[in-house]
């Protein structure tokens, strides 16, 4: 009887284990989901420096840019272009590069320089697109007018009863 009864008892216990691992092995199963959210593609925005608003042909104006992101994957990659929609003039990066307009070149630092020099002595208007191998872009707009000698000098007109002082 004793046989028996020991023999029933691990049956018991068999059966309360194998349910208590069905019970987890379902609950596990249910609570995952096949859509892994792996974030690879984060935004970002390119800040710059205050630049001045007038240059004159054969000036170069300096334009310190910093990209900023708001989160960062291993294998993403930046390029940058241009587009010049009014004016003539060469836009470079520090380092030596010429850009060429709609051509792309590889970012490697979060922090560069641009160099625009005007070669015209029309306004000068062109944009500066930088992209992410993720099809994030962010767009840069720079307006340049003429700058001329008269600009420089200033015209002070009295108002009311002027009258020069004895010298």
């Amino acid at each position: 009887m004793n046989i028996l009864n020991n023999k029933n008892k691990r049956i018991s216990i068999f059966k309360a284990l194998a349910l208590c691992l069905f019970a987890a092995v379902s609950l596990t199963l249910a609570s995952c989901d096949d859509d892994m959210d792996i974030q690879q593609s984060y935004p970002f925005t390119v800040e710059t420096m205050p630049v001045p608003n007038k240059v004159t042909k054969g000036q170069t104006v300096e334009i310190r840019c910093e990209l900023k992101r708001t989160g960062e994957f291993a294998n993403t990659l930046y390029t940058i272009r241009y587009f010049q929609f009014e004016g003539e003039g060469k836009l470079e990066m520090a380092g030596g590069i010429t850009f060429l307009p709609n051509d792309r070149y590889l970012l490697e630092n979060e922090k560069f320089r641009l160099y625009y020099t005007a070669e015209g002595d029309e306004a000068h208007n062109f944009i500066v697109v930088v992209e992410d191998n993720f099809k994030n872009s962010y767009e840069l707009e720079f307006d340049f007018n003429n700058r001329n000698v008269k600009d420089d000098i200033q015209t002070v007109i009295p108002i009311g009863n002027y009258k020069p002082l004895p010298r």
